[in-house]
């Protein structure tokens, strides 16, 4: 049997419903995701867009991804402000979820840490896991 997982905004007005196991769950330390969080990093997991269902109303923000043509448009709680999921050019047959609106402290550890650039010095990422200086394909 399939998982079903929801991810859902602070308030609730936007969820997602992703069946499966994510492709890619990476972790990014870019200024845009710190900014998007409010913490040092982002961790997004990318489900294949069938795999998904969206709810809600979402307002939408568009960004370029840091010294690229590529953008993202983040979905957002219109009530509460919380980023739910996006959509990358990198990755245009997936949706990223934000992994902290799963609230599920077993969701999968991130596959890559990207952006590592912009990682603040206190922290220190396990060895195991691979890193780029920028984002991944």
């Amino acid at each position: 049997m399939t998982k079903t997982r929801i991810a859902q905004c602070a308030c609730g007005g936007v969820s997602v419903a992703a069946e499966g196991e994510p492709d890619v769950v990476s972790l990014c330390n870019c200024t845009a995701c710190q900014r998007r969080t409010g913490s040092p990093f982002g961790i997004g997991a990318y489900f294949k867009r069938e795999a998904v269902r969206l709810r809600g109303l979402a307002k939408t923000f568009v960004r370029r991804v840091e010294d690229t043509p590529r953008t993202i448009v983040n979905y957002f709680c219109p009530n509460c402000g919380g980023t739910v999921y996006w959509v990358a050019d990198l990755r245009p047959h997936h949706i990223g979820i934000a992994v902290g609106n799963f609230a599920d402290p077993s969701f999968n550890a991130p596959t890559r840490i990207v952006w590592t650039q912009h990682r603040h010095e206190w922290i220190k990422f396990p060895a195991e896991i691979p890193s780029f200086q920028q984002a991944a394909q």
